[in-house]
């Protein structure tokens, strides 16, 4: 059963420094550098797969197709939200259709690299709204958790309503022959994108089992490519955040054999006591081909985020066309609710937010 956590506070491990001395955000955080645009807009975590990722695919620069024109009064919104191959791409379509079809605004919605990017483009005023995930807000918001971001925090974004659990997925290959997380001591291992909250989340449950990124050979690069590492045997395991079930993930098992890796208890619970915006999470067994056993696992929350700089109307405006519409989001509609959209919100709300949820 998926259990939501406020992070009050941050419990500083030797994780933290595993993760500051992995440089993510020198890299992610130089907004004007484009991502990596391997995915054409027809992929899908993807458009076209009918369930989804998270936080963070692989990066590009496709916009949704947005030939429309604002209306009266309204505006055109840059909407950040992640790599083609994960679920924030093809939710923020429906939030697009959603939003122009009960406000006069118009959404450009953008593929990025997702999370930790797209804080840096809330933060110099080119998104207006973005899809991250709740322990990079945490981090950004409060100047901790990543060495880059102490001392320095990112006051200027609000957040606007959590989403649906990115649940953490380590897909492995049978031949590796991998049974728990210190096996993966030696081997190539894809941790996501660099910067990205993928990334953030692999290296804070490696290090909690002891391993860092000296231990391993680590891979940097979004789901797509890193499906391909683990088909081709380039990879021994693969780090994927997203909602159950991922695009990537149901492909591949449509493919070749894979195997997702349970985190233990004990390691779950050192996790939770080490970073509290996780949460236990569950991959129901039969989400993915061949993976018949229930996987036991942890997520963190997807989350709507803006800036300071937005007007507060506007959010209001967007936010009440989301919530007052969730019935018609196709992707994580079971999750998405009024009633548990301030659920994990873990940086100060927005004006226009707060005005809608009272």
């Amino acid at each position: 059963m998926r259990r939501t956590i406020y992070p009050q506070t941050v419990t500083r491990r030797t994780l933290i420094g595993t993760i500051g001395g992995a440089g993510l955000f020198a890299v992610a955080g130089c907004v004007g550098e484009e991502p990596d645009d391997e995915e054409d807009v027809d992929d899908g975590e993807e458009p076209d797969d009918d369930a989804e990722e998270t936080d963070d695919g692989d990066g590009g620069e496709e916009d949704l197709d947005d030939d429309a024109e604002p209306e009266e009064g309204g505006e055109r919104l840059a909407w950040h939200a992640g790599g083609t191959e994960g679920t924030y791409y093809p939710l923020s379509g429906e939030m697009k259709s959603i939003v122009e079809e009960h406000t006069p605004h118009v959404l450009q919605v953008q593929a990025t690299g997702a999370s930790v990017e797209n804080v840096g483009s809330l933060d110099d005023g080119s998104a207006d709204f973005a899809l991250i995930q709740n322990d990079v807000a945490f981090f950004a918001f409060n100047g901790t958790g990543l060495e880059e971001f102490e001392g320095d925090p990112i006051e200027s974004i609000r957040g606007v309503a959590t989403l649906y659990p990115e649940t953490i997925h380590i897909i492995t290959r049978p031949e590796a022959e991998v049974e728990t997380l210190e096996d993966l001591e030696g081997s190539p291992v894809n941790t996501g994108d660099l910067g990205s909250g993928t990334q953030v989340n692999a290296l804070q449950i490696l290090d909690t089992v002891g391993l860092t990124t000296d231990d391993f050979s680590e891979q940097n690069t979004g789901f797509g490519t890193a499906a391909d590492q683990l088909r081709d045997g380039d990879v021994d395991a693969a780090f994927i955040v997203g909602g159950w079930p991922v695009g990537a993930v149901e492909d591949l098992s449509q493919t070749v054999d894979i195997e997702i890796l349970n985190i233990d208890a004990e390691t779950r619970e050192a996790l939770l006591d080490a970073a509290e915006w996780f949460a236990e999470d569950t991959i129901p067994g039969g989400t993915y081909d061949g993976v018949d056993d229930d996987v036991d696992t942890v997520s963190v929350q997807a989350m709507i985020a803006t800036h300071e700089g937005v007007d507060d109307g506007i959010v209001e405006e967007v936010t009440a066309a989301l919530f007052d519409n969730a019935d018609d989001f196709s992707i994580k509609g079971e999750f998405i609710d009024v009633d548990s959209a301030q659920d994990g919100m873990s940086i100060e709300l927005h004006p226009g937010a707060e005005a809608y949820f009272g």
